[in-house]
């Protein structure tokens, strides 16, 4: 069976929050810290967001988020392809809409990750220099 062609598309309307979700939260080492309400908002504030989608059925397939200044730079973040669409070069495509056909081609890209390092390498990502900080995130506290 030939897999159905895929539609990439940055309309905000058209992303399936509850699949992303439940996608991240139970497949993604990134997402295990956020809570919905968190989820929610980074999707409402984000600069751009990419779908993937089942050209013939509508369904998503993959998903990216990214953040910025809208000037200089921009965040990605949340690169996801689903586990039985992988290996069909659906997060090449993503990152192509993303990054070199937006209005954020000619920023300066930054990211987080633990693995895909080499299909970011054919975006232009490398390994931080040595004028790279980082401070980790820390969960709020709870005060009773």
């Amino acid at each position: 069976m030939t897999p159905a062609p895929v539609e990439f598309d940055t309309s905000v309307d058209r992303v399936d929050r509850e699949w992303i979700w439940q996608e991240l939260v139970d497949h993604a080492y990134w997402a295990k810290y956020r809570t919905r309400e968190m989820f929610d908002r980074q999707l409402d504030t984000a600069w751009r967001l990419v779908g993937a989608y089942d050209a013939s059925q509508g369904r998503m397939l993959g998903f990216a988020r990214a953040f910025s200044d809208g000037v200089t730079m921009a965040y990605l973040a949340d690169v996801y392809v689903h586990r039985g669409e992988r290996g069909r070069g659906i997060a090449s495509g993503i990152l192509r809409v993303m990054i070199e056909e937006g209005p954020g081609r000619d920023f300066r890209w930054m990211l987080h990750t633990n693995d895909a390092h080499p299909l970011y390498a054919t975006f232009g990502f490398t390994a931080p220099d040595a004028t790279f900080m980082q401070r980790d995130f820390r969960l709020p506290t709870v005060r009773s």
